[in-house]
C-alpha cells in the first residue's frame, strides 16, 4: 500500500515557516536541497491544504496550475474557489474518506506538501506514515508549527539520517504503529 510522506523543512524548534510565513532563513540551495528536489521526482501524487497551495502564489504559481508539473494535485479546502483548474489539479473538501481513496488509488507514495494545520489534521487521524524532516540549523521562535495545533502523541522510529555540509540534515522517521 502507498504511504503518505510528510516531507518538510523545519527549524530546530519545530516551525515550518516563521512569522508572516517567512521561509527566508531556510536553506535555499546546496546538496541537501538538491537531494530533496530529486526525491520529489519519485512522487506522482501531492496533497496539501489551501494555505500551502496559495503560498505558492508568492513564488509565481498561477491559481489553478500545478505546483509540481509531474504530480496529480489534491488541494483540501472547504473555502478555496478557482474557476479554471488544470487537469491535474483538484480541489477537495476535507474528508478522511477522500484521503483514504486517494491513498488506495495512488501510483506512488503520496507527498504531503507543506503542513501546519492540514498536517496536524492528517496526523490526528492516523494518516501520516512517514516523516522526512529537512532539519535546518536555525531557531525561529515562532511561526507555523510542524503539526499545527495537534496535541496527538506518537513514537517515531528514525530510519535514516543524511547530513550535508551546510548543517542541513534530512531525517527519515516511520511512525510506530
Amino acid at each position: 500500500m502507498t504511504r503518505i510522506i510528510y516531507y518538510v523543512a523545519s527549524s530546530i524548534d519545530g516551525f515550518i515557516a516563521g512569522k508572516n510565513d517567512d521561509i527566508g532563513d531556510y536553506a535555499a540551495g546546496g546538496k541537501g536541497v538538491d537531494k530533496y528536489l530529486a526525491d520529489l521526482q519519485n512522487f506522482r501524487t501531492v496533497i496539501m491544504g489551501r494555505r500551502t497551495y496559495e503560498f505558492g502564489y508568492k513564488y509565481g504559481l498561477e491559481p489553478g496550475k500545478p505546483a509540481y508539473p509531474h504530480m496529480e494535485h489534491f488541494i483540501f479546502s472547504d473555502s478555496l474557489k478557482i474557476e479554471t483548474l488544470a487537469d491535474t489539479v483538484h480541489i477537495e473538501k476535507k474528508s478522511i474518506d477522500r484521503i483514504k481513496e486517494i491513498k488506495e488509488s495512488a501510483q506512488s507514495d503520496i507527498y504531503l506538501c507543506g503542513g501546519g494545520e492540514f498536517a496536524g489534521w492528517l496526523f490526528d487521524n492516523g494518516l501520516i506514515d512517514q516523516l522526512k524532516l529537512k532539519l535546518n540549523p536555525i531557531i525561529l521562535g515562532n511561526g507555523i508549527r510542524l503539526f499545527g495545533n495537534s496535541q496527538t502523541k506518537a513514537k517515531w522510529n528514525l530510519k535514516e539520517t543524511e547530513s550535508f555540509d551546510d548543517g542541513l540534515k534530512i531525517l527519515t522517521y516511520d511512525i510506530e504503529k
